[in-house]
C-alpha cells in the first residue's frame, strides 16, 4: 500500500532556495520555483553534496561540491563531473501542504 507522507508547507518553502527534508529515510531537495515545487534526491550522483545547499538558477540546481548542475523537474545532470541522474519524487499539493509517496518517480541511478 502507498502511504502519502506531508514534507513541508509551501508557505514555508523559500522561492529560489532550496530545502532539505527527510521522510521515511529518504533525504529529499524541495525547490519552490515561482508557483511550483519540485522534488529530488539530496545527495548528488558524483559528490554526495546536499543539492539542497547548492544554487538555484531557472531550474538547474548546482552541486555545491563541484559544479555539477541538476534539473530539478528530471533529475538529469546537466554539466560534468556528475553524469547519472538524482531520483525525482511525485509531488501533490493539497491546501498548501506539499505531499509525496516517497518512492522517486525516476530512480537514482547505481
Amino acid at each position: 500500500m502507498t502511504v502519502r507522507v506531508r514534507l513541508a508547507a509551501v508557505a514555508d518553502l523559500p522561492v529560489g532556495r532550496g530545502v532539505l527534508v527527510q521522510a521515511e529515510g529518504h533525504r529529499i531537495a524541495l525547490f519552490r520555483i515561482d508557483d511550483s515545487v519540485y522534488a529530488i534526491g539530496d545527495r548528488c550522483s558524483h559528490a554526495e553534496a546536499s543539492l539542497a545547499e547548492g544554487e538555484l538558477w531557472d531550474h538547474s540546481v548546482e552541486c555545491p561540491r563541484h559544479g555539477s548542475e541538476f534539473d530539478v523537474r528530471t533529475g538529469l545532470p546537466g554539466t560534468l563531473p556528475a553524469t547519472r541522474p538524482v531520483a525525482v519524487y511525485d509531488l501533490e499539493i493539497v491546501d498548501g501542504e506539499v505531499f509525496t509517496t516517497v518512492e522517486p518517480v525516476i530512480e537514482e541511478e547505481q
